[in-house]
């Protein structure tokens, strides 16, 4: 039997030809001749010859090392959205928003449905959430004092990196470590935010267009929107009508009780109690800026398609954080309703990924090491995420068993896949939720003598949960608070 092995050469944008080599034993014939010249010389001339022979060996191997890295990996775009709910997407089962083009990416790639970031011990949750991402780390490592950046173990890996997003809320250090890193102060996108979609979309597509180096790219793309103010383009303003977009399941006009940070900035950009109509206006204002991010993200993704890259680029979208708007009397996203602040959107799609949805549970921090398994690219020994190769892979439903978030020292959370118990120290409350029966988190269900050991296992898990990731927060409090909260009781702060 003839073996024959093949060469794959590079071509512009990730085109491939698969040129087949010679067979194997035609090969070692044309080499017998060289080594039988070799075996006749005396043996220093051997040994001189077989050191040169090896040092040519060593130039070639790494050359043609270098050149198959470039031409066998695949493109990333990581996009990530400010303050994106997990239920706005189209695809995702909201019939009430416009969202083609990641509705086309989802049918085409993985959509994670519990995917979290981890928490947050400020108000700002995009800071946190945004220094995991680019460290691997959780939330109580992250940075630390000796840490990994995504955009250089990418580097490493052979990629070009570039960075095009805010500057503010983020994590300076990580964004500065790309090799390319746009801010979008830089072109008066924060000024001007109804055109921010439009002006980093335009960055991003010149910088894919004039690209000089046949190196995979590595972008990540992280623009403002649909982070208030929300404004857009009076085009896509106009597709919605405030009456015709429904409240949500979840919509009260008063949160029940103090969780902890009832008057942060976020809670007043709407008055108390949450009137019906201003939530009607908030909803379609935050739908038109989504749309209008999708439709910009349509242009980026068409221009790879014209720039044949688009089959050998990983496409990945998700938010940093989420976005009450309405959901228990909230606003903001210092909470941790599962439509609260932590959960969070996630598509994956492209070269080796399956399609379909998966609920695994996944930190955003878990990206920077699945990305780099998905690129065959070295993963620091200081990342702390899982790799979720084996959901995408299809060889495993799972790599983390529940979902354990935080917020500040007032709340805390432990989640599996039916049931969750949430627990606010400075009041010593807890609310237990049965997530298949009540998926909308309205019915309490701790106080139930029935449910008493599910309360119980519940905070165990929570408590061990605390000792894996370094949580020092205290559940109970011997002097707790009052729960009861009216907006007349603290004063306004002005937090981000």
């Amino acid at each position: 039997m003839k073996f024959t092995s093949t060469v794959a050469t590079k071509f512009r944008y990730g085109t491939f030809l698969t040129i087949p080599s010679p067979p194997l034993e035609e090969r070692a014939r044309a080499r017998r001749p060289f080594v039988s010249k070799f075996l006749c010389h005396s043996t220093s001339e051997f040994r001189s010859g077989w050191l040169a022979g090896m040092a040519l060996t060593s130039l070639l191997l790494d050359t043609f090392t270098s050149v198959g890295a470039h031409a066998t990996k695949p493109n990333v775009l990581f996009i990530l959205a400010d303050d994106f709910r997990p239920d706005c997407i189209a695809a995702t089962g909201n019939a009430h928003i416009k969202t083609p083009n990641l509705d086309r990416l989802t049918e085409r790639g993985l959509a994670f449905t519990h995917t979290y970031t981890m928490g947050s011990m400020v108000p700002a949750v995009c800071t946190p959430s945004r220094t995991m991402i680019l460290t691997g780390r959780s939330l109580f490592h992250a940075p630390g004092q000796d840490y990994a950046l995504w955009p250089k173990a990418m580097a490493a890996g052979g990629y070009e990196t570039f960075h095009l997003g805010k500057k503010g809320n983020s994590f300076v250090p990580g964004m500065e470590a790309f090799q390319t890193c746009l801010y979008t102060t830089d072109m008066g996108a924060d000024e001007h935010h109804e055109t921010a979609s439009q002006k980093t979309a335009d960055r991003l597509i010149e910088f894919l267009q004039t690209r000089k180096t046949e190196k995979p790219f590595f972008i990540y793309y992280a623009p403002q929107v649909p982070h208030d103010p929300r404004i857009a383009p009076k085009e896509f303003m106009d597709v919605y009508e405030p009456d015709k977009i429904p409240l949500p399941a979840r919509f009260q006009p008063m949160h029940p009780f103090d969780n902890g940070e009832m008057t942060v900035r976020d809670e007043m950009l709407a008055p108390h109690p949450r009137a019906p109509e201003i939530i009607h206006r908030h909803l379609a204002d935050y739908y038109a800026c989504i749309t209008c991010f999708d439709y910009h993200i349509g242009r980026i993704i068409q221009a790879l398609k014209d720039l044949d890259q688009l089959d050998n680029t990983i496409v990945i979208f998700t938010g940093d954080n989420g976005l009450s708007l309405g959901d228990h009397g909230l606003m903001g996203k210092q909470n941790l309703y599962e439509m609260g602040g932590m959960h969070v959107p996630l598509v994956i799609a492209g070269p080796g990924i399956r399609h379909g949805k998966t609920g695994a549970f996944v930190y955003l921090y878990d990206l920077f090491p699945t990305v780099c398994d998905l690129t065959r690219t070295a993963i620091p020994l200081q990342v702390e995420g899982k790799s979720q190769m084996p959901v995408i892979r299809g060889n495993a439903p799972k790599v983390r068993s529940y979902m354990f978030n935080q917020y500040k020292d007032v709340q805390r959370s432990i989640r599996d896949n039916r049931w969750k118990l949430i627990r606010y120290p400075q009041i010593n409350l807890t609310q237990l939720f049965d997530l298949q029966a009540d998926p909308n988190e309205l019915n309490n269900l701790s106080d139930r003598p029935n449910h008493s050991r599910k309360v119980n296992e519940l905070m165990a898990l929570l408590k061990r949960a605390q000792n894996e990731f370094d949580d020092p927060c205290p559940l109970t409090s011997a002097t707790p608070r009052e729960p009861a909260w009216s907006p007349e009781k603290t004063q306004k702060t002005d937090s981000r």
